[in-house]
């Protein structure tokens, strides 16, 4: 554990004593898990990219409804097919009182691909970032690129003076377990500082008073504590320990509904949790099948998705909290994901499968699992687990806390197996989802979440012809190309996309997106 008092914190300390005021508005909220680290480039995860979405702002913002909206730039231009330019917006400053400029942008460009950056897909390593002068950039494109500002509302722009000063310039890695100022400090544009902070304990936040735009809150304090434990968490609600607390576990929502003073709020989350194989190495590393790859064989991975139950994962496990998915992606995200299906549950089939693969007798394999990241993501794994059985596959399961989860299948080697996994495609487009899981692994570039090396040339043309195509019918059609070509090859077996829960006390009031970030900034107490 490490505690730190900012030292943005203990330079405001005069413009914070709001918080001792008889209308001291002070939200207590809970995840189930801490973010990993401060440095903004540290690891490309959800909730560690949304609590810092309080802190740090892009040159775009996404609104409620996942719109985009200007945030540091307050307008763009596409020049030509292959220029854009970025127009920033003056007189915004950092919480340390330095001024934010068009040096912060290329610098911050230049950091993001870094190496030991987890978030390099921003921008691809062939663009260009030109400062023309001191608000305005350009971004220099190798070709059209339809998309290239979509995913920037989590690429955080970083003051270059602070980072430089305090020896920060490479990014921390939460993967390599690398560390840095930037990941115990912050210093941000956002609307919120960070005055405090105590690793897997809590974290406090105060308004940042001289923030650019008008708050739409009325929070005067903010505490986030991570909660590991489902049924503490649920209590810490109940009992107005907590005025907001995340997720709730679907076998909790009607408790926590019942409960005088709280209430869920349900919706549709663009989250695809799926499981992946590896099919790069020659061997497994946790299996006892030796001196070959069983993974490789089609059939194999074919018997092992016939033989996931997807509707008694969702009645039984998520409470029907879920949507099964044939693809990699959201429906809500691709027009022409009802033209796919998912393969069938057929334990027969995939024991027939299995014997013809040369495994009638099955065998055994390792499967990591994170046991505080996803909605009852360890209990789905346990599911498929008994599931393999029923087909002779011996799964030795590690379900671990998501920063040791993390650390072990997102590392440099990808030592995973077999594992669990959850995509939301920060662009909300396919390009990010075949780019970074389904194209071939290349050294700091594409696939770098593909973590079992599911590899087709083909589809990873289409990719590329699908960054470039400004036609949305022509665009769309390569996108089911390129899915289909996983899906008959069962490169990855689709779970579903889960279904949010978020607790919280009536007497507040906040927006849910759909991809499962918290922003403060849209809370009011009563």
């Amino acid at each position: 554990m490490r505690k730190t008092l900012t030292g943005v914190a203990l330079a405001a300390a005069a413009t914070i004593a709001l918080a001792q005021s008889a209308d001291a508005k002070t939200l207590r909220w809970a995840f189930q898990g801490d973010a990993q680290g401060l440095d903004p480039y540290g690891l490309n995860e959800t909730f560690t990219l949304g609590m810092l979405g309080n802190v740090y702002e892009g040159l775009i913002r996404r609104g409620p409804n996942l719109d985009i909206q200007p945030a540091l730039a307050e307008r763009w231009e596409i020049l030509e097919p292959t220029r854009w330019r970025f127009h920033l917006r003056k007189g915004v400053k950092f919480h340390n009182g330095n001024t934010f400029d068009a040096d912060d942008v290329v610098f911050s460009a230049t950091r993001v691909r870094a190496d030991g950056s987890d978030l390099k897909t921003r921008i691809r390593p062939e663009v260009k970032v030109v400062k023309v002068d001191s608000h305005t950039v350009d971004f220099i494109t190798p070709g059209p690129n339809p998309i290239l500002h979509s995913e920037w509302a989590t690429w955080f722009i970083m003051d270059k003076e602070w980072t430089e000063k305090n020896k920060a310039v490479k990014p921390a890695s939460v993967t390599a377990g690398t560390e840095n100022y930037a990941n115990f400090h912050s210093n941000g544009t956002g609307p919120f500082m960070i005055v405090e902070r105590e690793t897997d304990v809590k974290t406090v936040f105060k308004p940042f008073k001289g923030w650019w735009d008008k708050p739409q809150h009325n929070v005067t304090e903010a505490i986030m504590t991570p909660i590991g434990s489902d049924a503490t968490r649920v209590a810490a609600l109940l009992s107005g320990q907590v005025d907001m607390a995340y997720p709730v576990p679907v076998q909790d929502i009607k408790r926590v509904n019942a409960n005088a003073g709280t209430s869920v709020l349900k919706g549709p989350e663009l989250r695809t949790i799926y499981l992946g194989f590896d099919q790069g190495r020659d061997e497994l590393l946790e299996s006892n099948v030796k001196g070959k790859n069983p993974f490789r064989d089609k059939r194999v991975r074919a018997a092992f998705y016939h033989a996931v139950d997807i509707e008694a994962i969702k009645k039984k496990v998520m409470r029907n909290l879920s949507t099964p998915s044939a693809i990699m992606i959201s429906p809500k995200l691709f027009s022409k994901s009802g033209d796919f299906k998912r393969h069938a549950y057929d334990p027969k089939k995939a024991k027939s499968l299995l014997s013809d693969a040369g495994y009638a007798n099955g065998f055994e394999v390792g499967m990591d699992c994170p046991n505080n990241r996803y909605v009852n993501d360890e209990q789905i794994c346990i599911a498929v687990s008994g599931m393999l059985a029923k087909i002779g596959v011996k799964v030795k399961l590690l379900a671990q806390p998501k920063a040791l989860y993390f650390k072990k299948v997102l590392g440099p080697a990808y030592n995973t197996s077999f594992y669990l996994l959850g995509w939301t495609p920060g662009s909300f487009d396919s390009w990010n989802v075949l780019n970074n899981l389904i194209n071939c692994q290349e050294k700091g570039g594409r696939g770098k979440f593909n973590l079992g090396n599911y590899c087709n040339k083909t589809v990873d043309g289409l990719t590329d012809s699908v960054l470039v195509e400004t036609d949305a019918a022509k665009r769309d059609g390569m996108i089911a190309d390129a899915f289909k070509s996983l899906h008959d090859e069962f490169g990855y077996i689709p779970l579903h996309q889960q279904g949010l829960a978020w607790g919280k006390s009536d007497k507040v009031t906040l927006a849910q997106r759909a991809d499962n970030q918290f922003m403060m900034f849209y809370v009011n107490i009563k």
